[in-house]
């Protein structure tokens, strides 16, 4: 049994996992909030380190797996960069302090990355030899996964499409679900979220409904763009504005017949995460099993 963390700025969700046959199943799952502002990072670390020991005993943990908000050294567990949704977060060393007070091997990941290898490994891209993940929440973000493993590249930013220029301004700032929002807003002058502007699109609301349909032009012009840098088997679609599926999938595949090379969409697949809160998690899990079984 493996007990797998993800840390995000609003809560820490929790649970204890073993993959027989191939499977990720949580034997547990708990939450509990991060209180991120009050405890900060060393607070945090304290808390992590106080959940584990509140349940070694019980499952007896082969190892501890955690997914967390910021960027990560992959290899020495590092946090090298967290924002003020996690105060004080940068430098702590979660794999270090985990491994130093229980003696057990630890794996620490972005909760992006983790939460692409997830799908990978378990969800909407299991047996894809390679994934591309696209996460579209307050900003983008993105994972590559090849042959089962993550690809950090040089620097470790290896899928940080949030910030690729489409049409002369970051991605991000067209096509994330905050767009979205300002886009509604600007022009009805009301702050809506972005169930709510699905749901009046759904109701013939046309501004809402030309707002998401310019969203999804722009999300297919990077979906088209990263193809044809990774040429991935299988494009992975997550974030919470991705559960409304249905009524995107037909926007964002007629996109793509107009942005992307016909002969990478014939060889590409379009899904939709299968995991939802539990990908970060289990992308946690599977890392940790590739650092103990490197050639697993």
């Amino acid at each position: 049994m493996v007990l797998c963390f993800d840390i995000g700025g609003t809560s820490i969700k929790y649970g204890a996992a073993h993959a027989p046959g191939g499977e990720v199943l949580f034997a547990s799952r708990w939450e509990t909030p991060t209180d991120a502002k009050v405890l900060r990072g060393p607070g945090i670390e304290c808390k992590l380190l106080d959940l584990i020991a509140a349940l070694r005993d019980k499952y007896d943990p082969t190892g501890i797996a955690i997914s967390t908000a910021g960027m990560v050294d992959h290899q020495t567990g590092a946090i090298l960069y967290a924002n003020e949704n996690i105060p004080d977060y940068t430098g702590r060393n979660l794999k270090a302090a985990v491994e130093r007070e229980f003696g057990l091997p630890c794996a620490v990941e972005n909760d992006v990355n983790a939460a692409a290898l997830g799908e990978a490994a378990y969800g909407a891209g299991r047996g894809a030899d390679s994934v591309f993940c696209l996460t579209v929440g307050t900003g983008i973000g993105g994972a590559v996964v090849l042959d089962g493993r993550l690809v950090h590249g040089h620097a470790g930013s290896a899928g940080e499409i949030g910030y690729m220029p489409i049409n002369g301004k970051p991605f991000q700032e067209q096509a994330s679900t905050t767009a979205l929002v300002q886009r509604v807003e600007a022009r009805t002058g009301e702050t809506l979220d972005g169930k709510q502007i699905f749901a009046r699109a759904q109701s013939g609301d046309a501004c809402c409904a030309q707002a998401i349909a310019a969203q999804c032009d722009t999300l297919a012009q990077g979906i088209a763009a990263c193809m044809c840098v990774i040429n991935p088997e299988t494009v992975v679609l997550g974030g919470g504005i991705m559960e409304q599926r249905d009524y995107l999938r037909p926007l964002l595949a007629a996109g793509l017949e107009r942005y992307a090379n016909s002969y990478l969409l014939k060889h590409t697949t379009l899904a939709f995460a299968a995991l939802g809160n539990s990908a970060g998690m289990a992308g946690a899990y599977r890392l940790l099993e590739q650092q103990l079984r490197p050639h697993n």
